[in-house]
């Protein structure tokens, strides 16, 4: 992958290029968390909350839904991923593998895992739905994880804080690329740090938004 096109963005540093909070995929629920440690489901339809998950510790990064159960997954910096039960509404498994801080979630688009990504050693790891069983780790990045990001191909994009970025075989766990940004010159800030990025739909295009306030997008070039 290399990077295909600059476009200069905003004067402030991107931090989201998808910042919309996860919408149920077949129930008219929104699912929002934030600073207070809960995890708020919201009725779509008269607005009104529905829902408080108790159980972080501190803030929740990160929320995902899915269809089947768990229908709800989060990531905290207590440094644990939760798996909720709506119909219970209670905390269905705590996973406690990460040492840090957890910063991002991925659903895989097809079968049924998701992977966790958190600051340190050994920092993404792979993870099996219903129980959240443990897969294996992705082992390469030692700084802190910020986005991930899963195309139907099984290939798993990551972004760091130092900007390193990072190409993956999801059933494998196995590195297939390692890049370092380089930010723009132009730049104030003069930072590499990626803070958003994501798959275009075809998932073979790589869009990210990074510290020196540029949009770049990564694209396989032809051998």
């Amino acid at each position: 992958m290399e990077a295909g096109m600059h476009h200069l963005g905003p004067r402030a540093s991107l931090r989201r290029l998808r910042h919309v909070p996860p919408s149920h995929p077949t129930l008219d629920m929104l699912v929002t968390a934030g600073r207070d440690a809960s995890v708020h489901v919201w009725d779509m339809h008269t607005k009104v909350q529905i829902h408080v998950l108790s159980g972080h510790t501190t803030t929740v990064a990160n929320v995902k839904c899915q269809e089947s159960g768990p229908q709800v997954i989060t990531s905290s910096m207590d440094s644990t991923v939760r798996l909720w039960d709506l119909a219970t509404r209670k905390m269905h498994v705590m996973l406690m593998h990460h040492k840090k801080s957890i910063r991002v979630l991925v659903i895989h688009p097809t079968e049924y895992l998701f992977a966790s990504g958190s600051a340190g050693g050994n920092n993404i790891k792979e993870w099996k739905c219903p129980e959240g069983a443990f897969v294996f780790n992705f082992s390469g990045h030692n700084t802190i994880l910020n986005m991930l990001s899963l195309n139907a191909e099984g290939i798993l994009f990551s972004g760091a804080d130092n900007g390193s970025l990072s190409l993956w075989d999801y059933n494998t766990g196995m590195s297939l690329q390692m890049m370092e940004d380089v930010p723009q010159p132009a730049s104030l800030e003069a930072k590499a740090g990626v803070f958003c990025l994501t798959f275009d739909m075809t998932g073979t295009w790589i869009i990210t938004g990074q510290a020196d306030k540029m949009i770049k997008i990564y694209v396989e070039q032809a051998q």
